[in-house]
């Protein structure tokens, strides 16, 4: 399914999850049902944001977005995150309100049913959520999904809770409120992790998992007239990956044979992340200090011997400098 049509799905069942809570809560007046209801208008705003982001991240690049619109979905999951953080700062004041002005509760058995299955559903669609955002490299629905799952193993706190109630016919009314800044603490920290993680992509945070698999699958499959690859960036918005190096060949190689070798490197890494890809590779010549790290067998201007090729790893790729110099603060041409 594609992740346009899974948001949508989010996005209507958060309006039926949101209505049934607030039945529920109507029929218990249970501050912690309030409170859930009140965390599931975040989940039905996030679901409606989430769907624009995903149809605005998968629109074409054009001439005022030359990168595409994929960092829509890093907006819509800080406003997701934000809205998240809030709604836990009003729990937590309806808390505090219902410890100070008690009341009775009332029919908490249909509450704990419809609670119980609005957790279920939570569960189910979260995991799948969280699945097809893994899939398609979609922020919004990972976001969404983690939320979802977050919502249901929330559940199983106010579950408990309103059955402790409902055993105690009413003795422990403090429970309520107890369950209800738990609960609100868990969505304060959810909220915070969705809202640090968008920002860490809208201000192009080196995303280290992402980066290291693109080396291991290079290095893997690495050629011997690769003599060098630095200066790497690679940055994920929506299911685009873009990725800029430098890379060095032998200084003697034509425009067409350093063209099959950049067609080679992008192959390979569409090949294994199988999903959009563009590369931005620039060419750089090899110099004699870099003999060394060569292992080109036929080369006929080698200055030196071949010692052994440099193991590509995040701390020595990304740095804007070749490898092989003995002194890196001498020009290269020296």
């Amino acid at each position: 399914m594609r992740p346009v049509q899974v948001q949508r799905n989010i996005a209507i069942l958060s309006v039926v999850l949101f209505l049934g809570k607030l039945v529920a809560w109507y029929l218990t007046g249970s501050v912690t049902i309030l409170t859930d209801a009140l965390e599931s208008t975040v989940n039905m705003f996030a679901g409606f944001l989430g769907l624009f982001s995903i149809i605005l991240a998968s629109m074409p690049r054009d001439t005022n977005h030359p990168y595409g619109h994929g960092k829509a979905e890093f907006l819509s999951s800080a406003v997701e995150g934000t809205l998240i953080f809030i709604a836990g700062i009003v729990i937590i004041w309806q808390a505090i309100h219902q410890l100070i002005v008690p009341h009775q509760l009332q029919k908490l058995n249909i509450g704990l049913l419809i609670i119980a299955g609005a957790g279920i559903v939570n569960f189910v669609v979260g995991k799948y959520a969280e699945r097809e955002g893994k899939k398609n490299n979609s922020m919004v629905l990972t976001s969404a999904g983690n939320h979802l799952v977050t919502d249901a193993y929330s559940t199983v706190a106010i579950l408990i809770g309103l059955t402790l109630l409902l055993i105690t016919k009413n003795k422990w009314l403090w429970l309520d409120s107890a369950v209800a800044l738990c609960f609100a603490i868990i969505i304060m920290v959810t909220g915070y992790k969705v809202l640090r993680r968008s920002i860490s992509g809208i201000m192009d945070e080196m995303d280290v998992v992402l980066i290291k698999e693109v080396i291991d699958v290079l290095e893997a499959r690495r050629e011997p007239q690769w003599v060098d690859l630095h200066n790497l960036r690679v940055i994920q918005y929506g299911n685009l990956m873009h990725v800029d190096a430098h890379m060095t060949l032998p200084w003697y190689y034509t425009v067409a044979q350093a063209d099959n070798e950049i067609q080679d490197l992008e192959n390979l890494i569409k090949a294994h992340f199988k999903n959009q890809v563009e590369l931005f590779i620039h060419i750089d010549g090899c110099k004699p200090f870099q003999c060394k790290l060569c292992a080109v067998e036929s080369c006929h201007v080698r200055h030196e011997p071949f010692q052994q090729q440099l193991k590509w790893t995040i701390d020595n790729v990304w740095a804007n400098a070749e490898h092989g110099m003995v002194n890196p603060t001498q020009p290269t041409d020296k």
